[in-house]
């Protein structure tokens, strides 16, 4: 079973110990023996040990900055939601395909934001201005929060301030099994907690880090008996030998142990595997041994939103990929809704 992440190293931007969550968290990890640095900014996190870029970029994996977000204009460009709200920006997971290493560039390190009043302030006006209609907040857009939050208790503040909301819902999704703490918070059903899934072969082969299938479906069903809706994101789907009977297999395994209680406001969300060219590069430098297929001549090349391009399966791939998981969903939970497939 994968440990909670411990960061190996500590850097904490000035203005973060003038919030509670700021000295509380520096406390803690004092208590725990962990080497703390000072730095002028959580987006300027320099001399990371490490003799290369190999090294340090795995350095910076298991560092954590605690810091104030200052820019409170949120934005999303996903499909589930109407806002991102920034918590955490980074994962101290290693998955090959993700595109946070892009994203992320240069600062691969992990940020946790202090000043929790200010993001559930800007949250709240948000809200305000759609109400009555309801405003969906997505927490995971450039982190898995699940995986810190055993550390920082910021989601669980985060579930318990939407439940008291009036227009509000939160969702996020994580690959991490670390949930017990998040049992009792008082979510009201405001919260869909998400869990990406996938066959056992893209798990081993391109998530180290992460909690295995087995750990993940074992926590969705403690959050289903939380009261927690549900739902799953299967991402990436990723053509490989044998690639039907795998994600047979995955939902033989979600179906076992889902209790039909969980299954009535169930969601189901679907992400091809893709990647660009500069992805492409930063993946082959982070994982020189990955096993990941990364031939553009194989897929079709996508025009995505911002004018960047994307390679992706090919059209008769896709209507396969559709046709075959869609099929599984409703054999094995008829009653789940299909939110998208991209």
């Amino acid at each position: 079973m994968v440990k909670p992440f411990i960061p190996q190293l500590v850097y904490v931007e000035p203005g973060a110990l003038e919030y509670p969550l700021g000295q509380e968290l520096v406390h803690k990890f004092e208590q725990m023996g962990i080497e703390i640095r000072q730095t002028t900014s959580h987006n300027q996190i320099r001399n990371l040990p490490g003799d290369n870029d190999f090294q340090r970029y795995r350095i910076a994996k298991s560092t954590f900055v605690l810091g104030v977000r200052k820019t409170l204009k949120f934005d999303t460009s996903k499909p589930s939601a109407e806002y991102a709200i920034p918590l955490v920006t980074g994962c101290m997971g290693h998955c090959h395909y993700c595109y946070l290493q892009t994203t992320m560039g240069s600062k691969p390190y992990i940020r946790t934001y202090v000043n929790l009043e200010d993001i559930f302030d800007a949250a709240d006006k948000y809200m305000q201005e759609r109400a009555p209609e309801f405003t969906r907040f997505e927490a995971s857009c450039t982190s898995d929060i699940v995986g810190v939050d055993h550390l920082t208790h910021t989601l669980k503040k985060t579930i318990e301030h939407f439940g008291k909301s009036e227009f509000g819902k939160l969702r996020f999704v994580t690959k991490f099994a670390h949930v017990d703490h998040l049992l009792d918070a008082k979510h009201q059903g405001r919260t869909r907690f998400r869990f990406s899934v996938n066959a056992d072969f893209i798990i081993k082969n391109f998530e180290p880090g992460t909690s295995s299938l087995g750990e993940r479906i074992e926590a969705a069903v403690k959050v289903a008996n939380a009261g927690y809706p549900l739902g799953f994101i299967i991402a990436p789907i990723y053509l490989h030998e044998g690639w039907q009977e795998g994600y047979t297999e995955m939902f033989q395994n979600l179906a076992g142990l889902l209790a039909d209680s969980a299954r009535k406001d169930l969601t189901f969300e679907m992400i091809q595997h893709r990647f660009t060219k500069p992805a492409k590069r930063v993946i082959q430098q982070n994982y020189p041994m990955t096993k990941l297929e990364l031939e553009e001549s194989k897929r079709k090349w996508k025009w995505g939103r911002y004018g960047i391009g994307k390679y992706v399966y090919t059209d008769s791939e896709q209507v396969e990929i559709k046709h075959t998981l869609g099929s599984l969903i409703n054999t094995y939970f008829p009653e789940a809704t299909i939110e998208y497939f991209t």
